[in-house]
């Protein structure tokens, strides 16, 4: 009797642990999806955002953003600013890397060297945006890399000098560009294969590499037991699966395949009218502004007026909820909300959606005053404009521009705009040459502040497509970017008064804030989503 009560109990365990869920690889692994490939994990070449969410979710850096997007401690539990603002001091506490190294600040001194002697891509962010004291000299083979303006002191002291302050430098530091790198680990390996394989990774955060191959559709992470904060982590690890078609996405999510996925704005819109899947639908910041840039060397939109004309032709409101559909914002400013934050008051930088109402807005009367005044100008009745956008990125920015050529012509009488479909590559190539009249841009933020926006339209600024130039807006960004207005309250005031310079001359038409619509499962909470930075933190994700 005793053998067989065993083997019915025996039976019956088995039984229950066949009929729970199947999960990856066993455990609670978050199987998530991911819109492309991760291109690489070395965070000295990653420029896509794929990429930084994969490492941002195994390595993290001094500071890191909580889920309102404050900026909190990480490696760095303390730091120190100096009276002028050109000297930081962090505090680093005691954590390892998934090899069992101690986390040290010698660390932050090599890989911070190395990104600024090598000169790719992010590395403006030491010397133009971060303004680390010889970055600059070192990026342009003008100076050693040993000169950089970080030291440590000891093993748990980093000191960073800067050329002249910077009010949101420590917004800077969750970037994958400021991350750590294991010197003694990386020189260990071949050139070139650091972060390629798990055996040529090291981990300091949450997770850290289980199976990865460069572009492979599969990714999985495994929970890092040697991490500071692993009591934090209830996920036994993540299960990324790359999927490029919306349709798939949606049915890889209703058959429990993938437990978050990313959904357009035409499966939204059905998605809404779905009682089975509208309570699992989801709308999250995603920091990107899409906008239409003018080429001023064009005769034509060299006039402000009929700049003017343009950007209150277009009713934005129905721009996203006819043809975007997928929870973006009509877009009113050249900063979008519920982004930049005073670090004082907590003031929303552009809470006041209406506070350029005279400048920018659906107003057809005031469009057809200012195409008048233009015609009158220029000594023309009618214009022929082209519309650059790309077309290799999903339906809807094919879409936005169709709708846009409709409304400006419908509302601007003698208005003809040409669209000019293209791939993204095609479009930047012409943009940065100039060869356009006008082009469906956008811009997703670096850092937390106003100037991740506003230096855009700088003089001189390679990413000014429409060479739009104000001697008085670029004083302020100088200064701004300078230090000149230590003083936090003069430097609020300034960058509201060259946003407002922008939108009076119509440098660029605002027209939604993207976000993104997500379909997320029933028991699934915790994820951090962020506009900036990380797009997915999973740290504090649990599976009920």
């Amino acid at each position: 009797m005793r053998k067989l009560w065993i083997v019915l109990l025996a039976l019956v365990l088995f039984t229950a642990a066949g009929c729970g869920e199947e999960k990856p690889g066993g455990g609670d692994y978050l199987p998530v999806m991911l819109e492309r490939s991760v291109i690489s994990l070395d965070n000295d070449y990653i420029m896509d955002t794929t990429s930084m969410e994969v490492l941002g979710n195994c390595v993290e850096g001094l500071l890191r953003q909580d889920r309102n997007d404050k900026i909190i401690p990480a490696l760095a539990d303390s730091y120190d600013i100096s009276e002028d603002g050109k000297i930081y001091t962090f505090h680093l506490r005691d954590a390892k890397w998934s090899n069992g190294d101690d986390v040290t600040a010698e660390d932050f001194v090599f890989a911070w060297r190395r990104v600024c002697a090598d000169a790719n891509e992010y590395a403006y962010m030491f010397s133009d945006i971060g303004r680390v004291k010889n970055a600059a000299a070192i990026i342009s083979r003008k100076a050693a890399p040993v000169t950089l303006g970080v030291s440590a002191p000891d093993s748990k002291t980093l000191v960073v000098e800067l050329e002249e302050p910077v009010p949101f430098f420590l917004s800077l530091m969750p970037l994958h560009i400021f991350y750590p790198v294991n010197e003694k680990f990386f020189s260990s390996l071949a050139a070139r294969t650091y972060a390629t394989t798990p055996e040529t990774f090291l981990s300091n955060s949450a997770f850290t590499l289980e199976d990865y191959k460069p572009g492979a559709a599969n990714i999985r992470l495994r929970k890092n037991k040697n991490y500071w904060d692993a009591a934090s982590v209830h996920l036994d690890g993540l299960a990324y699966q790359v999927v490029t078609s919306p349709d798939d996405a949606l049915t890889a999510f209703k058959n429990g395949t993938l437990k978050l996925v990313k959904i357009d704005g035409d499966h939204a819109k059905n998605i809404r009218d779905d009682e089975s899947l509208a309570k699992n639908l989801r709308t999250v910041n995603v920091g990107h502004m899409n906008f239409l840039v003018f080429n001023t060397r064009n005769e034509n939109l060299a006039n402000q007026n009929l700049r003017l004309a343009i950007t209150h032709a277009v009713d934005r409101e129905t721009l996203v909820n006819d043809y975007v559909m997928d929870g973006s914002q009509p877009a009113y400013t050249a900063v979008r909300p519920n982004f930049a934050f005073n670090r004082y008051n907590d003031e929303d930088f552009s809470a006041d959606q209406n506070k350029f109402a005279e400048y920018v807005g659906y107003d057809v009367k005031k469009a057809r005053g200012y195409l008048d005044l233009a015609k009158a100008e220029l000594g023309a009745k009618t214009f022929e404009l082209g519309l650059l956008y790309s077309n290799d990125a999903g339906t809807t920015l094919v879409k936005v521009a169709q709708a846009l050529k409709a409304q400006l012509e419908a509302n601007l009488p003698g208005v003809t705009i040409n669209l000019q479909p293209m791939t993204t590559a095609e479009r930047l190539d012409k943009s940065k040459k100039q060869r356009f009249d006008i082009v469906l841009d956008a811009w997703r933020p670096d850092y937390a502040d106003p100037t991740t926006y506003l230096t855009l339209w700088q003089t001189g600024n390679a990413n000014n497509f429409g060479l739009w130039s104000n001697a008085r807006y670029d004083e302020i960004i100088s200064d701004c970017m300078s230090g000149d207005y230590w003083n936090y309250d003069d430097y609020w005031a300034a960058l509201h008064e060259a946003e407002g310079i922008v939108m009076r001359e119509a440098a660029i038409a605002p027209l939604y804030f993207v976000n993104q619509t997500i379909l997320l499962a029933d028991g699934v909470r915790g994820i951090e989503f962020h506009a900036l930075n990380l797009p997915r933190v999973f740290k504090f994700a649990t599976i009920k």
